[in-house]
């Protein structure tokens, strides 16, 4: 019963909190319209999520990952506004963002540093780094089909049924889902999150898998950032504040023990639905910023709260 529920629990939230917008907005959040917006909304959101589903299964945490976000629209909109081809320059700002999760996997692993404290020093260090690179103002960058991830598709190409990020977004999830279920370095995450100390004596490689987790983890940031400079079509070192909040809950709201040990992709997705639909739902409603975030604070209680109770039952 335990296992159904951590299963099917996430999906019966997203289904309740949809139910609830849809009778106190009818009209108004149901819509084609609008439900595009929530999925061009939660691309950003789910993409880094999925890095966070890795760091958490293996015991971690990064706090950095909105600071990340924030820097890969910078790296990205000054390259290209430096003449450098959006391909090239969508690939230098992901591998960017893997150096990054190189560098904290290294302090985590290396020095053997908690990773709370790593990541909190990473946060605020990276989203200097945006700002110096920037000059504290926001970089524009000249118009290439990177700008079309994240907009409504045009009637010609409805085919798509939803824009390229949403397609990038699900493509990766499938990917970091084979990744933990089906490799043998997705059983050595698992491992790891699940008793650090067994696994070292079993042989694992547990600096190498770490690093290489953070380093997947800031990857998948950075592509995040891609995504939300398309959104925005600027570099904005000031995005993405809070957004490791959202990212940490819909990890958990999808069924990651904050202990480490379990993740699931399926679960962080539908967990990066679910705060989307609280923030649109809350904007329907027309509530203040402050409502939104008190509301988004009561929900990572409540995921932290369930996750609790969870390991308790099992």
């Amino acid at each position: 019963m335990t296992a159904w529920l951590r299963r099917l629990g996430p999906l019966a939230g997203l289904v309740l909190v949809v139910l609830l917008f849809t009778v106190l907005r009818p009209g108004q959040f149901v819509t084609p319209a609008n439900l595009e917006i929530m999925l061009l909304q939660t691309a950003v959101v789910a993409t880094a999520a999925l890095g966070m589903t890795l760091v958490i299964a293996a015991g971690g945490i990064d706090l950095s990952v909105g600071a990340q976000v924030a820097l890969a629209t910078v790296t990205l909109a000054t390259l290209l506004a430096h003449g450098w081809s959006p391909s090239a320059a969508a690939a230098t700002t992901v591998l960017t963002g893997a150096a990054c999760g190189c560098l904290i996997g290294g302090l985590v692993a290396g020095l053997r540093l908690p990773p709370f404290i790593v990541t909190l020093g990473t946060w605020g260090g990276l989203r200097g780094l945006a700002k110096g690179l920037s000059g504290e103002t926001m970089v524009v960058a000249p118009t290439t089909w990177l700008n079309d991830l994240l907009t409504a598709l045009p009637p010609e190409q409805r085919w798509m049924v939803v824009p390229p990020g949403v397609w990038l977004t699900i493509l990766l999830a499938v990917a970091v889902a084979a990744l933990l279920q089906f490799t043998v370095f997705g059983r050595h995450v698992l491992a790891i999150g699940s008793n650090e100390p067994t696994a070292r004596l079993c042989g694992v490689a547990v600096d190498r898998v770490k690093v290489a987790v953070y380093a997947l983890a800031s990857a998948l940031a950075a592509v995040a950032g891609v995504l939300q400079f398309a959104y925005l079509t600027v570099g904005d070192p000031t995005t993405a504040l809070g957004m490791e909040l959202d990212v940490i809950a819909a990890v958990v709201i999808g069924g990651a023990s904050l202990t480490g040990g379990r993740g699931s992709v399926a679960g962080t997705l539908i967990g990066a639905l679910i705060m989307t639909a609280v923030a649109n739902g809350c904007t329907k409603l027309e509530l203040p910023n402050w409502v939104q975030e008190i509301v988004t604070g009561v929900i990572i209680v409540a995921a932290v709260a369930i996750d609790r109770l969870r390991r308790r039952d099992e």
